[in-house]
């Protein structure tokens, strides 16, 4: 493990996941899963060897069986990434990773399940940019069985806003396109690439900023500009042999309650340095994994319902929604945005 690598790296909400552990796991635990993080981009294969050590140790814990589908839905393992959202699913309660559950099943070759899964949750439930996530992998299934109209309608969602940029809108335009472009409609499918090319620019000078900051695309003629403040937008099947009840100690408990108190940030990106030779220990760590998730008690809860800012509430950006697509279709695309606060 690199000396720059530390339990309190990882994302403060993970880390209180953990806090059922020993100080000693939770933190060996922690470190495996910031190592993950920090390769999933760059070697995929050795962020899953890392998150299975993670497992070895603590295979009850949600964000662990979260990770784990995560780095094996990267390296192209669909069915074990379905299973691990399934069992993720069960444990947390939360219908988050849907979208990828969606997409994964459309990675075994079962685009009609694909579809009945995604109809089959509140999408209300979801927070936004989950919403766009499974309005992307439904479009894909549709294209998947030759419903290239049906694909293109399952992306025609409020957030289907050319005049204003999230973290989620470069995928989303993108995907508009390419289903503009299956269907033939050429021109339309340059203009939305294009659009999708300035969101992913304006994202990108805006890295940093909060969740719910805007990012207004203003379209006009002349020189492109930016001011841009804004933000961008992964379990292992066993279980302990002998984990232990204790918290950890006095300090990290008092941190952990502090960090409750606080607003968790989502969507922020991976951070990636040079992936790392793994060493002996990884290597047997691997070996040891056996995935087995038969011991765990399934969890019935409903959807975690969390509150998404938007720009207007979902009845007015519905009825503005065709206005609105239909005045950004007549401008000039190729403008650089300009950024304005959800509150302007």
């Amino acid at each position: 493990m690199p000396d720059d690598v530390q339990a309190k790296d990882l994302d403060k909400v993970a880390r209180n996941e953990l806090k059922t552990l020993t100080k000693e796991n939770a933190d060996w635990v922690a470190m495996h899963l910031v190592m993950a993080g920090r390769l999933l981009e760059e070697d995929p294969e050795l962020a899953h060897r890392h998150v299975l050590s993670a497992a070895r140790r603590a295979g009850r814990i949600a964000v662990v069986r979260e990770s784990l589908a995560i780095s094996a839905y990267a390296i192209g393992d669909f069915a074990l990434a379905l299973r691990e959202l399934r069992t993720y699913r069960r444990i947390s309660g939360s219908d988050e990773q849907v979208p990828l559950m969606v997409d994964s099943e459309r990675g075994v070759g079962r685009p009609d399940k694909a579809l009945e899964l995604g109809r089959s949750i509140d999408r209300s439930a979801l927070t936004v940019g989950a919403q766009v996530s499974l309005a992307i992998a439904m479009s894909g299934a549709r294209l998947d069985l030759g419903q290239a109209e049906l694909a293109l309608m399952e992306l025609e969602i409020p957030q289907l806003d050319p005049n204003k940029a999230f973290s989620y809108s470069p995928d989303l335009f993108a995907a508009y396109a390419a289903v503009l472009e299956e269907l033939g409609r050429t021109e339309e499918s340059a203009q939305w690439q294009r659009r999708a090319d300035v969101a992913a620019r304006a994202v990108f000078a805006a890295e940093g900023g909060g969740d719910d900051e805007t990012i207004e695309v203003v379209e006009e003629e002349g020189e492109a500009f930016a001011d841009l403040p804004g933000d961008d937008a992964p379990s292992a099947a066993l279980d302990d042999e002998s984990e232990s009840a204790e918290s950890t100690d006095d300090d990290d408990e008092d941190d952990d309650e502090d960090d409750l108190d606080e607003p968790s940030e989502a969507d922020e990106p991976i951070e990636l340095d040079d992936p790392a030779d793994p060493d002996a220990a990884l290597d047997q760590d691997v070996a040891d994994v056996e995935l087995d998730d038969s011991g765990l008690d399934p969890v019935h809860s409903d959807s975690v319902h969390i509150e998404a800012a938007t720009d207007t509430d979902s009845d007015a950006a519905t009825d503005a929604e065709s206005s609105d697509r239909a005045a950004a279709d007549a401008t000039d695309p190729d403008e650089e945005p300009r950024v304005q606060n959800p509150e302007d």
